[in-house]
């Protein structure tokens, strides 16, 4: 079985446009619902959507009010991730091909490419580091997908795994000591971590499941994934060694992609509970789910900073 991120960041990419894209102003939607307000929620969710057609990055309040979209380009953008400051957004999309590793500040302005398109599906999946000097990427430019480091202005590529296998979604541990992803080079996907060097692996996970989309908890200790062990797509957290695997949605629809809150107190992610992906939030034990977003469209892949809309 192939992974979502095959379907999303790869089958639907194969079509994005070959034209150079151009910024555009945000542009503020009529505030959504924020019936989430019990739960506390602080700061700024960005994610990608495709409720004008093709698939944008918008930021909203993280109680699901002040949607605002920051690209607008003849082609998709996927996956955003906030820098650690909350200023700048990484992501990828299509230009002059397949997929490039691309950034922008928070009001939508100054788009810049980091990456330049190698390989058959090109350059997915980027994730900041602690510092905000690096971002850690997936790319298939060797053959396979393998995990790679690049300085946020382009320069200093580094690539970080090599195996039979192929390498995903990288997440920076929030000291900047370790990096989580999953692989399928033992046989299924399972979770890993190993050094910024590329050296220590060591594997989380191991069942007869799937395991996708690490994303470490702000202080640490826990790592959130997604996972079909039971039979279907859920949301599920363990300790940063691997032990202690607790299962945190139970939904007949998908459940997936993670997002940390800031304090760690709740977990956004991405549901097709009500007939679509769109973007949800729960406490992090998995109880209090409030949907975000609710549009025609797919709105899905979170990701979460203190620093709230203006």
């Amino acid at each position: 079985m192939r992974n979502r991120i095959f379907f999303i960041a790869l089958g639907a990419l194969l079509t994005a446009c070959q034209e150079t894209e151009r910024p555009l102003a945000p542009k503020p939607d009529a505030p959504r619902f924020s019936s989430s307000a019990s739960q506390g929620l602080n700061g700024s969710i960005v994610f990608h959507s495709d409720r004008n057609g093709e698939t944008d990055i918008y930021t909203m309040n993280a109680d699901g009010s002040r949607v605002t979209q920051l690209t607008s380009n003849i082609g998709d953008n996927f996956f955003p991730s906030w820098s650690p400051d909350g200023q700048t957004i990484a992501f990828f999309g299509g230009l002059n091909g397949c997929c490039d590793i691309k950034t922008i500040k928070r009001d939508g302005t100054g788009l810049t490419l980091v990456t330049h398109d190698d390989g058959q599906f090109g350059n997915i999946l980027p994730s900041w580091s602690p510092s905000g000097q690096r971002i850690a990427f997936s790319s298939d430019r060797a053959g396979t997908f393998d995990i790679y480091l690049i300085n946020h202005d382009g320069t200093g590529l580094t690539q970080l795994t090599s195996s039979a296998g192929e390498n995903f979604s990288p997440s920076w541990s929030p000291d900047g000591r370790r990096i989580a992803f999953y692989s399928d080079r033992n046989g299924n996907f399972q979770i890993y971590t190993m050094n910024t060097d590329g050296t220590g692996v060591t594997q989380l996970t191991s069942n007869a499941g799937q395991n996708f989309y690490p994303v470490w908890s702000p202080e640490g200790g826990r790592i959130a994934f997604y996972s079909d062990r039971t039979g279907n797509l859920d949301i599920f957290v363990m300790n940063a060694d691997g032990t202690g695997a607790t299962q945190l949605t139970n939904n007949a629809a998908s459940d997936d992609f993670p997002a940390w809150s800031p304090s760690g107190k709740q977990i956004a992610f991405t549901s097709e509970r009500s007939g679509m992906e769109q973007v949800y939030v729960m406490d992090a034990e998995g109880a209090e789910v409030t949907q975000l977003t609710s549009t025609p469209g797919h709105s899905a892949v979170p990701s979460w900073t203190a620093r709230p809309e203006p």
